[in-house]
């Protein structure tokens, strides 16, 4: 699992973040991130039916793309994603008991951090990598973290096309969220922003 969402990050380390997607429009918004370039979704589960939108796109994106969930606060959570087929977990917030049920289902812990000390908790706890949440100090914050903190920082929270180059030289990734997709935009408004942000991951 870990590998897969690996060989994916390094095709295109930019996740999707899909808050607010339905059902009926999973299959046709992943194919357009796809044919754009971008290989990881993430439904947060503050989404309509968010479990049966993750089960639809797992098994729509099978084998080209990995799907997981957002927005995790539970344990409980943690195991109706697993059950939708879900292959990663995404939190806002570090918390002990998601990280580890996350692991001992064998799926990819993300969670939030802000702090050093949060950053610290989230990897004993056995984060896979870590979440810098709202990314709003810039790069700069970024590279006085990695000074102490050795697991791979993914920047989320004002990331956009604009600022992903300088994010990318300090982070393994970024998360995009409204400046890609929100509820309601037009499927053409989505290819053009996600064709703009992986031209801006490959600067």
């Amino acid at each position: 699992m870990k590998e897969t969402f690996e060989k994916y990050m390094e095709e295109c380390p930019a996740v999707a973040i899909l808050r607010g997607i339905t059902n009926d429009e999973v299959t046709t918004v992943c194919d357009v991130l796809y044919e754009a370039g971008i290989r990881l979704l993430e439904i947060p589960l503050n989404s309509p039916d968010a479990f049966k939108s993750i089960a639809i796109a797992a098994e729509h994106c099978k084998g080209r793309m990995a799907v997981g969930a957002g927005t995790v606060l539970t344990v409980e959570d943690v195991n109706g994603v697993r059950n939708a087929n879900g292959t990663f977990i995404i939190s806002p917030n570090t918390d002990v008991d998601v990280i580890r049920e996350t692991k001992r289902l064998g799926m990819l812990s993300i969670p939030g951090f802000f702090t050093a000390s949060e950053g610290f908790t989230a990897i004993k706890a056995g984060a896979d990598y870590l979440k810098l949440f709202p990314a709003i100090l810039g790069p700069g914050y970024v590279k006085d973290l990695k000074a102490v903190i050795k697991a791979p920082i993914m920047a989320v929270g004002g990331v956009n096309a604009g600022n992903i180059p300088e994010f990318l030289k300090v982070c393994c990734g970024v998360g995009i969220g409204s400046a890609l997709y929100k509820a309601g935009k037009s499927i053409e408004d989505i290819r053009k922003d996600a064709l703009e942000i992986v031209k801006s991951v490959k600067v």
